[in-house]
């Protein structure tokens, strides 16, 4: 069984869900695939402590600090998708990666000369664990604001919380 609550953030609702014990989901209302991994029969539920340590997260990261844990995660996606979601939880507070630095790490990964940033762009558009999995930190090749599920607008609002800057080294 899913669970779904909702936290006030300060730049709107955003619904947190959890299989019981992970995270397994936080989105904007209303953004782009959201609520996509919940089972149809998901019940709300405030009194999980995967949401209390979710809401402490987001406390934290919402008053402007860099939170120091994760709270426990369980990432619902293809292979590739949570390939490139675990990459992003290594971007820093305050720093940023471009969509071809991920293609480069996982085609090294590889063995192949190269990877597609497009697919990179489409797993970082299906995130279903915005802000904690940071795929606001991913940015265009020449650091433009390229789409965010939650809206252009909220990232850059992130952003510049987090008073972001490029990542120098990508090699990971």
């Amino acid at each position: 069984m899913d669970y779904t609550t909702t936290y006030q953030s300060p730049i709107g609702t955003l619904t947190l869900a959890s299989d019981g014990e992970a995270l397994i989901g936080l989105w904007f209302c209303g953004q782009k695939h959201d609520m996509d991994v919940l089972d149809k029969n998901h019940e709300v539920r405030d009194d999980l402590p995967v949401f209390d340590e979710a809401r402490r997260w987001l406390h934290l990261y919402f008053s402007g600090g860099a939170p120091d844990f994760t709270p426990p995660l369980r990432m619902r996606g293809s292979s590739f998708r949570r390939r490139v979601w675990k990459i992003l939880l290594t971007i820093p507070y305050g720093q940023t990666m471009s969509y071809g630095d991920i293609a480069r790490i996982i085609a090294s990964e590889n063995g192949k000369a190269g990877m597609s940033a497009q697919a990179v762009g489409g797993a970082v558009g299906h995130n279903p664990i915005a802000l904690i999995i940071p795929c606001h930190r991913v940015v265009g090749a020449d650091g433009s604001l390229t789409g965010y599920a939650g809206g252009v607008d909220r990232k850059e609002w992130l952003l510049q919380l987090e008073r972001c800057r490029k990542k120098r080294d990508a090699t990971m």
